[in-house]
């Protein structure tokens, strides 16, 4: 990642009430041993993948708790022998480290890694670099992006529906007497994010900008996909406001490409980007990376924040 961000601790979440799957459960108890397909999976994105595929057969349980950032994960006893328990493990190489390495450790049959079912890409910090243009990144948090390969394939609803019918296909595999169950279920979830995919290219094709500020490059497959230029607050932490040159580069570019807005996340401080919307002259407004969903998500789960991101980017753009 290019900023490091707080991790909202287990039982602070819980003490808020932050929701979860429907379908999914973090309580290792129910996560093995049971009537079902037993599927451990990551943290959300994959827990949502697995739930809507999964469906009835399927008992979903996520290693990564609502509200807490998957990025510094860091695997309990406790979860590895969830992890030993489970008929499947699903998981997006890359992301969290951790969790590569606590699957790589252990006997589990079916091994599902997201990052196979589709291409991953080198997005950096953002959609480009101007000539003469420092890359203002810090150290990657992951194998993946050191090695320039962003993993949030997820916010692409092309590439997540590529993912879903690999792990559609993997289900069929190690649970073939539900197979037919599960090829029903791909299809109807591919379906719905290919409908997904219409609303955002119909909602993005007529803009009066292409370009957007955020706090965390997390959106380069989005932007790729709709023809947009993700330029992320990079190289400073949450906490802290941005150097005196990186606001005056992104002011310059603010003007040149008519940008209105500075995103941030929900599981991030604000101060960052509000440190540079007033600095800018700027408006800020939440483009969430659905790493989770808590009480702060605008929606209840994956379609509907990526619709709410819909809508604040065709606000922030301009859209006709």
């Amino acid at each position: 990642m290019n900023v490091r961000r707080r991790l909202i601790p287990a039982a602070l979440a819980s003490a808020l009430g932050l929701g979860a799957l429907t379908a999914c459960s973090s309580d290792s108890a129910a996560s093995g041993n049971t009537d079902k397909f037993d599927v451990v999976a990551s943290f959300y994105p994959m827990a949502f993948l697995a739930e809507q595929i999964g469906g009835d057969h399927a008992n979903v349980t996520s290693l990564t708790e609502p509200g807490q950032e998957p990025h510094d994960l860091e695997i309990s006893t406790q979860q590895r022998a969830q992890l030993e328990e489970a008929d499947a493990a699903l998981y997006l190489k890359g992301l969290q480290p951790a969790v590569d390495e606590a699957v790589g450790q252990t006997g589990i049959k079916t091994k599902i890694d997201a990052a196979t079912l589709t291409h991953l890409e080198d997005h950096g910090t953002g959609g480009h670099t101007h000539e003469g243009e420092e890359d203002h990144s810090e150290e990657g948090h992951s194998e993946e992006e050191e090695h320039g390969r962003d993993p949030h394939v997820w916010l692409d609803p092309v590439k997540y529906a590529e993912i879903a019918q690999g792990v559609g296909k993997a289900f069929e595999k190690a649970d073939p007497d539900h197979a037919a169950d599960y090829k029903k279920n791909t299809e109807a979830l591919v379906t719905k994010l290919k409908g997904l995919d219409g609303d955002f290219e119909n909602g993005l094709k007529t803009t009066k900008s292409k370009v957007f500020f955020t706090n965390h490059a997390a959106f380069g497959y989005l932007a790729e996909r709709y023809g947009l230029t993700q330029e992320a607050i990079s190289g400073v932490d949450p906490d802290s406001e941005p150097s005196g040159a990186r606001v005056r580069e992104l002011q310059q570019e603010a003007k040149a490409d008519g940008v209105t807005t500075v995103f941030y996340e929900t599981l991030v401080s604000d101060k960052t980007a509000k440190t540079l919307a007033r600095d800018a002259n700027l408006k800020t407004d939440v483009l969430d990376p659905i790493e989770g969903i808590t009480d702060k998500s605008r929606g209840d789960d994956y379609f509907q924040v990526m619709e709410a991101n819909l809508k604040a980017l065709q606000k922030a753009l301009g859209a006709k």
